[in-house]
């Protein structure tokens, strides 16, 4: 790296690049390719841009979003678990009509047999 140089921007630059990623919701690597940014640079912008809004967990409410967070987690799973039981009713309920039908259609084979062989021996 030997004779290449940091490209230096100014604070207005990244604002405006950060709010072209926040206003327009482009990914930030298209946006970087527009302003012929590396992609890197203009994420990590756009984080520090996230902390200082308090958008990333950086909002210096001590656990209230680690709170938040595990509680939707805790819901979530209970969510699913509900939703493993209520699959697996479900399941039981749909074999249960298709061993009923695969019997009738069994059924009907029989008597459609029984009642061509009645037909051919007239």
């Amino acid at each position: 790296m030997a004779g290449t140089t940091r490209r230096r921007f100014d604070p207005e630059f990244r604002a405006g690049a950060v709010r072209i990623v926040r206003e327009t919701g482009k990914p930030v690597a298209q946006v970087a390719r527009d302003l012929g940014i590396n992609e890197y640079t203009l994420y990590n912008w756009v984080q520090m841009d996230r902390l200082a809004a308090g958008q990333a967990g950086g909002d210096g409410g001590g656990g209230t979003l680690k709170e938040s967070a595990e509680e939707e987690l805790a819901r979530l799973r209970r969510e699913q678990a509900e939703l493993v039981k209520q699959h697996a009713r479900e399941k039981a309920a749909w074999e249960k009509e298709r061993a009923e039908l695969e019997d009738e259609r069994d059924v009907l084979k029989r008597s459609v047999v029984l009642w061509v062989k009645e037909a051919m021996g007239r």
